[in-house]
């Protein structure tokens, strides 16, 4: 393409250069993107006149090329971000995930509920109201040494539930050796 066929063509386009940065600015919302937007389209423009020379409406024929390269940017800057790998990601969890717990509870409650009654009335006094083996032994009304040994079995009872299949949860850091 000679000079004089650059000349036309530039001034061609240079006639609606307002009315596609206008639109340029409203697509791109930004006065320094919009501008680099006009300047791919007007680039693309003059890189092919043989596509448009022959176009009768230049004007409409640059708005949709100037459409088509704000999509195509859109496009290639989402393409060519840069991404971080999901284990290298540092993620802000606002609380701890509660369901592991809420599940490691209700195994517990099932397991509790498996275990013969008077060896889950001494494990819940001695465990969750914090009683001593001889409180527990006056209130129930049974020796101290089968305090012990009730506790001891229902330990043992709950531990081998726990682990053998009727618990979903179990967390790995967490003793239950009592």
């Amino acid at each position: 393409m000679d000079a004089t066929a650059v000349d036309t063509a530039w001034t061609s386009l240079s006639e609606h250069l307002a009315g596609i940065r206008r639109y340029a600015r409203r697509m791109a919302r930004d006065p320094a993107d919009a501008d680099d937007l006009v300047q791919e389209c007007l680039a693309r423009a003059l890189s092919r006149p043989h596509l448009w020379i022959g176009v009768r409406d230049v004007r409409a024929y640059l708005f949709a090329m100037l459409r088509h390269t704000h999509v195509d940017l859109a496009f290639r800057s989402r393409r060519d971000r840069d991404t971080v790998p999901l284990d290298d990601a540092t993620l802000d969890v606002p609380c701890a995930a509660t369901q592991p717990h809420a599940l490691l509870m209700r195994d517990l409650n099932r397991c509790l509920d498996a275990l013969p009654s008077e060896r889950r009335h001494v494990l819940l006094l001695v465990g969750l109201e914090g009683m001593t083996y001889q409180e527990v032994a006056d209130q129930v009304g049974i020796p101290i040494g089968t305090v012990m040994s009730r506790l001891s079995r229902g330990r043992e009872a709950l531990r081998r539930h726990m682990l053998d299949g009727e618990s979903r949860v179990w967390p790995d850091d967490r003793c239950w050796a009592c």
